[in-house]
Parts: C-alpha cells; sequence; structure tokens
C-alpha cells in the first residue's frame, strides 16, 4: 500500500512574515492530517528558516529545484549537498516552468534526477503536456518521451526511489482541472508503462497529480487508484486549503 503523499510547491512566493503565519497554520492542523506524508518545498533562500519552523513537526522539507552538478563555476544555482546541509529530503525535478521558461530538456531533467537519487534525496519528476499536445492526443507520447530519458539513464528500479508528478500544464495555475478519469487514465498509463519493465517498482512508486487542485476537488482526485496524493502549487498558500487537501488523501 502506497502512502499518500502532499507536496506543496511554493513557487517564488513567500516573505518572512507570510511564511511563518502560513507554517503556524499548518502545525496548527497537523494532527488532523490523516495519513497523508506532507512535504513544502519554499523558494531556495527561505529554507534553512523554514527547516528551523519544522523541527519536531512531521513535515518534511524539500527544494524547488536542483542542480546536476556537485559544485563549480554555475552563478545562483544549488547543489545537492547544500540542499542536505539543511535536510532537504525532496527535490523537484523538471517543473514545467523549468522545461518552459528556463529550457531544460529531457536530458537535464534526468541527470537532475540522477544528481538528487545519489545524494539521497528524493526527486519529485514532473510530467506533462501542454493544451496543444493534449489536443492533438499526443499526450501520452510526450509523458512517455519524459519518463524515458530518466529510465534511459538510471534503469527503471531507480524510479522506486523517486516520486513522480503529472502535471498538465494546460492546468496549472489556470483554474483548469483535468477531470479524476483523465487525470487517472494518464497516471494508469505512466504506472503500466513501468510495469512492463517492473512490476515492483510501478507497484511501489508514488504518483502525484498536480493542476490547480483544490481542498473541493482533492477528494474525487486522489480517490482515483493510481493518484497517490498531489503536487500543490497556488493552493498551497493557503494553511486552511492545503490542510484540507491533506485531508483528502487517504
Amino acid at each position: 500500500m502506497r502512502q499518500p503523499l502532499v507536496a506543496g510547491n511554493w513557487k517564488m512566493n513567500g516573505s518572512t512574515e507570510s511564511i511563518k503565519l502560513l507554517l503556524d497554520g499548518i502545525k496548527k492542523s497537523l494532527d488532523t492530517v490523516s495519513k497523508a506524508e506532507v512535504v513544502v518545498c519554499p523558494p531556495y533562500i527561505y529554507i534553512p528558516e523554514v527547516q528551523a519552523q519544522l523541527a519536531g513537526t512531521g513535515i518534511s522539507l524539500g527544494a524547488q529545484n536542483v542542480n546536476e552538478h556537485e559544485s563549480g563555476a554555475y552563478t545562483g544555482e544549488i547543489s545537492t549537498s547544500m540542499l542536505w546541509d539543511f535536510q532537504c529530503h525532496y527535490a523537484i525535478v523538471g517543473h514545467s516552468e523549468r522545461r518552459s521558461i528556463y529550457g531544460e530538456d529531457d536530458a537535464r531533467v534526468a541527470a537532475k534526477f540522477a544528481a538528487a537519487r545519489a545524494a539521497g534525496i528524493k526527486p519529485v519528476l514532473c510530467v506533462g503536456e501542454v493544451l496543444e499536445e493534449r489536443e492533438q492526443g499526443v499526450t501520452e507520447d510526450v509523458v512517455a518521451r519524459q519518463l524515458d530519458a530518466v529510465i534511459s539513464l538510471e534503469g527503471v528500479e531507480a524510479l522506486a526511489d523517486g516520486v513522480i508528478a503529472y502535471e498538465p500544464v494546460w492546468a496549472i495555475g489556470t483554474g483548469k482541472t483535468a477531470s479524476p478519469e483523465q487525470a487517472q487514465d494518464v497516471h494508469n498509463f505512466i504506472r503500466n508503462r513501468i510495469s512492463r519493465q517492473s512490476a515492483a517498482t510501478a507497484e511501489k512508486v508514488q504518483i502525484l497529480y498536480g493542476g490547480s487542485v483544490k481542498g473541493a476537488n482533492a477528494p474525487e482526485l486522489f480517490a482515483m487508484p493510481d493518484i497517490d496524493g498531489g503536487l500543490i502549487g497556488g493552493a498551497s498558500l493557503d494553511a486552511d486549503e492545503f490542510i484540507s487537501i491533506c485531508q483528502a488523501a487517504v
């Protein structure tokens, strides 16, 4: 039985004051979160203070990105060892915004996955299609390509050391959400594709849904058999909304 996982991706949002209020609200209601594992991914600059505020709680700390190199002349980048210094146990790799805005291709995302995994940090591999690809009926081709880049580099069993997050790009921050059935179809495709090479890996790996998840739609989404939780964007900035989503992950 896979443990549900809910991860909050705060993106480029927050201040010292707002983060304290947010975490206070989440921690206050943590006992009602059911059995979901909860992760928060703040901007890099706030990782140390978030680490301090999470001390003694059951909430894990994650990063929104990581560099594939361990050190060197990579201005503005953060390595796995730097994240590990602050007990970051998760790192998002291949988010659609990194792919589309910053030009990260499948090979680089796979290298980041490999670097995080080698450091003992659990990579959260984001895959998903844009609206044009959905309308062209090539969603599975796109997701397969993104997934296969990691499998080709690391082997299929490596996916068991990470998390997969399916994010239909057309549903991120738009207010649109894939129907539970649409999301389940892609999650099922991902699990079946992995299962063809390793049934044990397919059974173990958590596959999250991301794309305008809110407290109102989370129960229906999380009830799908292959949806193991969510990678939450905007709603993770509201303590009550985020806790409501976590409560739906049963």
